[in-house]
Parts: C-alpha cells; structure tokens; sequence
C-alpha cells in the first residue's frame, strides 16, 4: 500500500498531484498547506491529514477515495432528488460552529445546538452520505424543525440495538462506550431515549462526550477525579482525531441536555 507524506507541505503536494491526475480539468490553487481551492470548493487538508494520520498504510487509498467521494457528492447534491424518496434517509450530525468559518452559514441546512456545535443533516446513500443544503430544504417543501424531527427519527431506528461497552473506574465512576463506527456513534448524543437507555447505569444526570464524529462517551458526573481524567483524554482525542467536534462535555438530564462550555471558560 502506497504511503502518504507526514509532513503538511509534502501531503499538500501529493494530494494536488491526485487531484490533477484523477481530474485534470480543474482549477486547482494552493490556500496553504492545510487547505486547496478546487474550482472555488475548499478542501480541508488539516482533516485528510488525520484521516491518513490514522491508518499510514493505506494512505494513498484512504486520500483518493475520499476525493473520489467528494466529486461524486458534489454531483449528487446538485440532483433534484424528491423529498420522499430520500426522506428515509436523512440523517443528523453534530458539528462545531466553526464548520461556518469556511462554509456559508446561510447555504448549509442546520439548527443550533449546546456547546458552540450545530446539528446538521446528510442523506445516507450506499457509499456516502451527502450534505443537505438549505436550498433543497426549500425545494422539498419542508421546514428545518421537520427535517430535524425526522432526522432523529431515522436515527432512533438506524441500529435500535446498541452494543454498549460499560466500564467501571478504579476512582469509582462509570462509563459507557457506543462504538458501532458507522459515521454516527457522536450523533447518538441526538437519540430520543438517551437518558432512559443510560441513566440505570449512570445515573439520573450524566456527561457524554463526543470530541470527534466516531466517538461516543457517557460518564458519571462523579468523582471529580474520574470525570478530569476523562475529560483530559477527550482533549487528547479532540486533537488527535478525523472529524473533530468538541473538547466540551454535555450534560444529559431527564429534561434534556446543556452544554458545559461554561466549565471550561471557568477553569
């Protein structure tokens, strides 16, 4: 398998090398090692980079597919799909805010969350999922709130049954890890019965955190001792990982769920 450059500016090079290779009629323009414009559609090198960071063997695979994909998406979403044939289909996600720096706020289908994090909506397909735009929400007839409604219906149903890996700490706290690795484990904070499916084993208030899209951790709000520990390793792999979203914990109560970004900003 071939091997990816580790170093920024040598990765930058060779995934403009693939891109002009797999479609040479594009304009192709060099923002910065972390970032390509192709034909005015910016590339984030910075998440490739921990993608390829991830698996190093399969590098090369690992940035061609995901070009691949990307060309297909734009494709894709640039169809006039009816509403009731993808509608089984939509899907949320969390993401941070900060998805707005290098995207339109106004072209992306989204709603507000806790933590400076949006949940925004994709179509599943086979292969990939696509990003749903606000402009198609027009299209198909509907509001945000009822894509959002049936977004987390179509979770609740995605894999009903999840297998659960409960932990329990030397400091005396609990955990519990969803490591189903289909694209959604972080979206799992959004399921309806959440606090039900958790609360016996953690108790009627706990944390989750989410700090990439394939992580899914719920903990015990007690010993402090165990929660700091946890929350250092969520900075870790905030860092660390593809697809990143928040080092913030959220707060599941019956009545729903906060955010925690004030815990932070205190500390």
């Amino acid at each position: 398998m071939a091997l990816m450059p580790k170093e920024p500016e040598a990765f930058a090079q060779q995934v403009e090398k693939l891109l002009r290779r797999m479609q040479p009629g594009l304009r192709i323009d060099r923002v910065s090692t972390r970032e390509l414009l192709v034909d005015g559609r910016r590339l984030d090198l910075e998440n490739l980079l921990r993608m390829v960071a991830h698996e190093p063997e399969r590098g090369a695979d690992i940035v061609e597919h995901f070009l691949d994909q990307m060309f297909l998406g734009e494709h894709m979403e640039l169809s006039d799909t009816p509403f009731d044939q993808v509608k089984a289909r939509i899907m949320p996600r969390v993401q941070p805010v900060s998805i707005f720096e290098h995207l339109s706020e106004e072209l992306v289908a989204h709603v507000p969350f806790v933590n400076d994090t949006v949940i925004v909506f994709v179509m599943d397909m086979p292969h990939m999922t696509v990003s749903i735009t606000t402009e198609q929400v027009v299209r198909w007839g509907v509001t945000l709130d009822e894509v959002e409604t049936l977004a987390r219906e179509n979770l609740d149903l995605y894999a009903p049954e999840l297998e659960m890996q409960v932990i329990e700490s030397a400091e005396g706290g609990k955990a519990v890890i969803v490591s189903e690795q289909d694209g959604y484990d972080a979206a799992r904070l959004l399921l309806q019965d959440l606090h039900s499916k958790l609360a016996s084993h953690l108790g009627p208030d706990f944390y989750v955190a989410t700090p990439a899209r394939d992580m899914f951790i719920a903990l015990s709000c007690e010993p402090q001792e165990f929660v700091d520990r946890l929350s250092a390793r969520v900075d870790e792999d905030f860092e660390r990982l593809p697809y990143p979203i928040t080092k913030d914990l959220f707060l599941v109560t019956r009545d729903g769920i906060a955010g925690t970004t004030w815990m932070r900003n205190a500390a």
